[in-house]
């Protein structure tokens, strides 16, 4: 999956002139929480989130206090070093930007310009999508060898229950010997689908159940 299919659009922005007193306003009337700063020519040039605008904020017990200071451009609070992804971009790896950079949202530009915008929220979004967490199913986790092979073997006995597979993870296992693969499957009794794979060999790790009979 790339970044131009789960990017939003059009994106609220301002200019580096526009007032702190604006950017608030925006904050909290459209309840977002990231404002690309562009210039001109809608180059991104900073980031506001409201986390700077509460701390700059003033405090409900001093409300009527430096009201002046609303009034400045939101370029003496904006980030600078922003960092940007392209609609062509793997949603995975932007995801990896995020954890590595402690970002909570990615400006999307193409030929310099924006065109779109991702945050946390979207990204949390698509692994729901991803894992299939949102559809009624079952989840089974089984450890198999580190070897080529064994996601289709596993899918195989799996199909043979007629049981469509809503999505497949894998990851690594502290022994590198072995992988975890992960079955969300569109069954609510996964039981005989369990018994299939431990009579093939294959140890289920989730649902940990006792021996049963399907």
């Amino acid at each position: 999956m790339i970044v131009e299919q789960i990017m939003k659009t059009p994106v609220i922005t301002l200019q580096p002139t526009n007032t702190i007193a604006e950017a608030i306003q925006l904050v909290r009337q459209l309840r977002i929480r990231h404002i690309p700063i562009v210039d001109a020519e809608n180059h991104v040039v900073g980031i506001v989130t409201d986390r700077d605008i509460r701390d700059v904020s003033p405090s409900i017990f001093r409300i009527h206090e430096h009201l002046e200071d609303l009034q400045k451009p939101v370029s003496m609070i904006m980030k600078t070093d922003v960092i940007v992804g392209h609609p062509l971009d793997f949603v995975e790896e932007v995801a990896a930007l995020f954890y590595e950079h402690k970002i909570s949202c990615l400006p999307i530009v193409k030929d310099r310009k924006l065109v779109g915008i991702v945050t946390e929220t979207d990204l949390l979004y698509t692994l729901i999508q991803l894992t299939g967490a949102h559809q009624p199913g079952s989840h089974i986790e089984i450890k198999v060898p580190n070897e080529s092979g064994m996601l289709s073997k596993a899918a195989a006995i799996i199909a043979k229950r007629h049981i469509n597979i809503a999505s497949v993870l894998l990851y690594p296992d502290q022994d590198e010997n072995y992988k975890i693969l992960v079955f969300r499957v569109q069954t609510m009794n996964p039981i005989g689908i369990i018994n299939d794979l431990r009579n093939a060999g294959y140890t289920v790790l989730w649902p940990n159940l006792p021996g049963v009979s399907s």
